[in-house]
């Protein structure tokens, strides 16, 4: 299991460091293959403009859940880093749990379980209720990879504000993305 302190550090150095890792809600999940960075000082953050009810996970204990509902539709879950910033989980490759993963979303293929924020916190069943828990401990279990991953980076998608900045993480080669990452279909990464 991985410490609070293996949080407590910018999002976008935990971001590589846990590509490959496992995590478990109430026994289903898999590797994470995606995430995101978002921290105090970037305006796409929602801890851009300081703590609010909403985003009070994000001004808490590293380790965390952040957890929020986006388009009043999709739940999406964060790893909570240091204060103000986090890393949305984009996309998880599902080992565990698939029956449970695949009754909960639809009967859709397996690289469509978990491609998206949305997606994933569908099959993962996480929603407002995990907001503030700790990832290490049940409902969750998170493992740290174990190896390191090859991992590309390229610029974050579905946002208006900070579009250019390249903290979009991926496993190099996984077919679970929400989307490709650009500098992969060019050979770069």
């Amino acid at each position: 299991m991985l410490a609070p302190s293996f949080f407590d550090r910018p999002a976008e150095a935990v971001a590589p460091e846990l590509i490959g890792a496992t995590l478990l809600v109430d026994g289903v999940g898999g590797l994470l293959v995606e995430l995101e960075a978002y921290d105090q000082a970037d305006p796409a953050s929602h801890s851009f403009r300081g703590p609010t009810p909403r985003n009070a996970a994000m001004f808490g204990p590293p380790g965390h859940a952040y957890v929020y509902k986006i388009y009043g539709i999709h739940w999406c879950l964060n790893i909570v880093c240091q204060t103000g910033s986090a890393l949305l989980i984009r996309a998880l490759e599902p080992t565990q749990g698939l029956t449970q993963m695949h009754a909960r979303r639809g009967g859709v293929s397996d690289t469509q379980l978990c491609s998206g924020p949305g997606k994933l916190c569908q099959a993962l069943a996480v929603d407002r209720r995990h907001d503030s828990l700790s990832l290490v401990d049940p409902p969750f279990a998170l493992q740290a990879p174990s190896a390191r991953a090859m991992v590309h980076t390229g610029p974050r998608i579905g946002i208006t504000k900070g579009v250019d900045t390249p903290w979009r993480f991926a496993l190099a080669g996984s077919r679970f993305l929400s989307k490709p990452i650009p500098a992969v279909e060019r050979g770069q990464g």
